[in-house]
């Protein structure tokens, strides 16, 4: 019997291999591999897929987020609002410009709790950093609300909601600058590493460009101390290859979560809550299982992986013991951390495979 595993690459390159192909040949072919016509291509294209005004292209989602601080002018001082279950990439970013996080509980929907946000204000809080996890969008509506009241910046860390939106409205466009990830296993996954920022103003995309290219605006005139994070040729145009399809991909997702929700059937297992307006493109399935261990070993048995996202909350690592938190101090973000579970979730999974996940989960 074959492995199913979590995530399965390779199918998302055959089911368009011709395309990907031809672009990746046409780079080669080109002589021209950074900086060019390719990225500036793929940054209009998503740019208006996205509905905001610019796009800058950058080497990934962390790069991206960094250079979002950076632009914002977040330093040493500062505090940060950022939700407590994230991926540590997004704490990273806040600390690499030397300001200081301040972490929030998550709501059901694994978001930032937008009512527990107002609570961690202080006279040193200057900017809030939304994490729209696993592919559902936070409660954008109440947490531009207290972005205006307190005269906040936002940035949104949009690595896993490639086309998620809440009203209608795509996440990644609701604060000042939204942060992608287009790391390979992203419902938009280049073939390496890559990430981009979004943006309506142009005082930020323009700052954004000159620090990704070594504080450059003019080759080998340095105005800022900037850094190499610049998006290739190569990515940006198997990017725009896999973004003019990414609308029914998003659809298969959404119909294999739906078969999930209205089948899976266990007490012991708790399934992910849809927030009411939002639209969910299932970057990760999550459950949530108090006997976690056991059912992942029952799982593995019969053939079938999964993965934790995410094991240990960025307060609780030891990259961050520096900040004094002890265990307790974010329960619910411990409770998640010790009890979700990804099951497969990815383009390409067929009916049978997904059958076979069901009937192990309803079996446990």
């Amino acid at each position: 019997m074959d492995r199913i595993m979590t995530n399965c690459l390779d199918k998302g390159f055959y089911k368009y291999q011709k395309e990907f192909e031809e672009a990746a040949v046409r780079v080669l072919r080109s002589g021209w591999y950074i900086m060019g016509k390719e990225l500036e291509r793929f940054e209009g294209e998503f740019a208006d897929y996205i509905g905001a005004k610019h796009c800058v292209g950058t080497a990934s989602g962390l790069d991206a987020l960094i250079l979002a601080c950076r632009t914002l002018g977040l330093q040493e001082g500062d505090e940060v609002i950022v939700q407590a279950n994230t991926y540590i990439a997004t704490v990273m970013a806040i600390t690499t410009v030397g300001a200081t996080p301040v972490f929030v509980e998550p709501d059901e929907y694994f978001q930032i709790d937008a009512d527990k946000i107002e609570e961690k204000i202080t006279d040193k809080t200057k900017a809030v950093v939304v994490v729209h996890l696993y592919g559902q969008a936070a409660k954008m509506d109440r947490i531009m609300e207290i972005c205006g009241k307190y005269n906040l910046r936002l940035i949104e860390d949009c690595a896993q909601s490639h086309g998620a939106d809440h009203q209608g409205k795509m996440t990644g466009t609701f604060g000042d600058i939204g942060c992608f990830s287009f790391y390979p296993t992203k419902n938009l996954g280049a073939f390496g590493d890559g990430g981009a920022i979004v943006t309506d103003r142009e005082e930020y995309r323009d700052q954004i460009r000159m620090l990704r290219n070594y504080g450059s605006k003019v080759r080998y005139y340095n105005e800022e101390v900037g850094m190499n994070s610049r998006l290739d040729e190569l990515q940006a145009a198997l990017l725009s290859v896999r973004l003019k399809h990414l609308p029914q991909l998003t659809e298969e997702r959404r119909k294999i979560a739906k078969k999930y929700l209205n089948e899976i059937h266990n007490e012991k297992i708790i399934l992910p809550k849809h927030r009411e307006g939002a639209g969910h493109v299932y970057h990760q399935f999550v459950i949530r299982c108090r006997e976690r261990q056991a059912l992942i070993d029952y799982l593995k048995e019969r053939g079938i992986d999964t993965i934790i996202h995410y094991p240990i909350p960025p307060h609780l690592s030891k990259a961050y013991a520096y900040l004094g938190h002890q265990k307790g101090d974010y329960p619910i973000t411990e409770a998640y951390a010790d009890e979700v579970l990804s099951i497969p979730m990815y383009n390409g999974l067929t009916t049978a495979e997904q059958e076979r996940v069901i009937d192990a989960l309803n079996q446990f």
